[in-house]
């Protein structure tokens, strides 16, 4: 398939399979909550009916803060799928939230402020661990180029079990789930639920649901590449791994409570360091001594 073509059905099929994930979340978690929950195509429904609505920001900036947010998160997507760099990936993942928290930080409200510097906390805390399963990545392949994965012999969990558990710790923190739901959350017993989204409405928050269906995608990729390897039926399991992955999240999301933005930033960076850090060591004495 022409390279083209892998980006324009990567940018088509990565909001709509982000949106189902995003109604079989909450499907599942009203499930776990007693309750009968929404159509599985609700967040479907929802977007379509903010972006009837008229959008009405506070400033003129706000509009084309989230519009940019929406593009460097759907373009980290895209060319993640599409096989390009997972370096740039990251960065470009990076750069969208910190335009996220631009935006935030473009209203007058408290509530959005807030959400805003729980944001930059996130970004903290688990930008680490995923820079470190990239180097990983890079570690085992010798190469940051996505397609190398079809060219081992094993899967990258074999050699990385440690960075994997620490990747699954701060995953959390990419789906915005408990107990790491620091800046925004969809649930309504957190004190700060919306956060920084607190002004946002009509096509801004439109667009920032479309945003979080691609960070969505990107962030089980991540889990995908540890469990794909030369085999193509492998692919399927790499598939299967995220969903699972997923599944694991939403427990957590339901089983948890969210924790204090001390406790999130030290435990991860924790985590960080020693599955970083033993993985790796241990890999370099393997092949040294070995």
């Amino acid at each position: 398939m022409p390279i083209w073509a892998t980006v324009v059905l990567a940018a088509a099929i990565s909001p709509i399979a982000g949106g189902l994930l995003t109604g079989i979340d909450r499907k599942i978690s009203a499930r776990m909550q007693g309750r009968v929950g929404p159509p599985v195509l609700q967040p479907f429904y929802d977007v379509m009916k903010l972006l009837a609505k008229r959008a009405v920001t506070v400033n003129d900036v706000t509009r084309y803060f989230v519009t940019i947010y929406l593009f460097f998160t759907a373009f980290t997507t895209v060319i993640f799928i599409a096989g390009f760099d997972i370096l740039l990936s990251v960065f470009a993942l990076t750069l969208a939230n910190v335009f996220l928290v631009i935006t935030a930080y473009s209203s007058m409200s408290p509530y959005s402020h807030a959400g805003a510097e729980r944001e930059l906390l996130q970004i903290m805390s688990y930008e680490p661990m995923v820079m470190v399963a990239a180097f990983g990545y890079y570690l085992m392949n010798q190469s940051f180029s996505l397609d190398a994965m079809f060219r081992r012999g094993q899967p990258l969990i074999v050699s990385l079990p440690l960075v994997f558990l620490g990747l699954m710790y701060v995953m959390a923190f990419k789906l915005r789930k408990s107990p790491f739901d620091l800046s925004v959350s969809h649930h309504a017993h957190q004190e700060i639920v919306k956060g920084a989204l607190t002004e946002l409405n009509g096509v801004c928050l439109a667009m920032v649901e479309i945003a979080h269906w691609y960070e969505t995608v990107f962030a089980l990729g991540l889990v995908f590449i540890f469990f794909t390897w030369a085999p193509r039926w492998s692919i399927a399991v790499g598939a299967a791994a995220g969903l699972l992955a997923f599944f694991f999240e939403i427990w957590c999301d339901n089983a948890f409570a969210r924790v204090k933005w001390e406790a999130a930033l030290k435990y991860s960076w924790m985590v960080t360091a020693a599955a970083g850090l033993i993985n790796f060591y241990t890999i370099i004495f393997y092949r040294r001594f070995c």
